[in-house]
């Protein structure tokens, strides 16, 4: 409602608002976007534009691809793989994400890494040492530590489900 009343304000009307996305059926000015942009900061919320949206999608997509569905093993220097599929400097990506998703990259990215860790404690038959390599851990501690803190379990908790898991089947 709040988007909604900001837009008529500025005389732009016959929009459809859904999902936190503004679709109008003419094109805004850049006059009209600014004063929308500092009205909606005020809201505590952010215009983003298209193109950042769409990389915002494309860091993501990169990194669930490369941890959770390439057989190779997570790239060492995940910053500069980043960088150099998405063409832009990885300290700009950061800050564009973190400005939009409210977290970083390397937050985003040991998220997916725990909960790809979790889903191969589970479902295949690779120990921690074999899932710390593969997800790129420089030591089973590290990933177990990083599991605890995110999910609260230690890893044989997940290691006993899938066990409990192949036994029922």
């Amino acid at each position: 409602m709040a988007v909604k009343s900001e837009l008529e304000k500025l005389g732009i009307f016959e929009n459809l608002i859904s999902s936190g996305e503004i679709i109008t059926k003419e094109g805004i000015s850049s006059n009209h976007r600014e004063k929308l942009k500092d009205a909606l900061k005020i809201l505590g919320l952010e215009l983003v534009d298209e193109r950042e949206g769409l990389l915002i999608e494309r860091i993501k997509d990169v990194v669930v691809e490369m941890v959770h569905y390439n057989e190779i093993r997570c790239k060492k220097n995940f910053r500069g793989y980043l960088s150099k599929k998405l063409h832009h400097n990885y300290a700009w990506l950061n800050n564009l994400f973190q400005e939009i998703q409210n977290t970083s990259i390397e937050k985003f990215l040991n998220i997916h890494k725990i909960e790809r860790a979790k889903e191969l404690l589970v479902y295949s038959r690779l120990n921690l040492t074999q899932i710390a390599y593969q997800l790129n851990y420089k030591s089973v501690a590290q990933l177990s530590g990083q599991i605890k803190v995110i999910t609260g379990f230690t890893p044989s908790h997940f290691k006993k489900i899938g066990n409990l898991r192949h036994v029922a089947n």
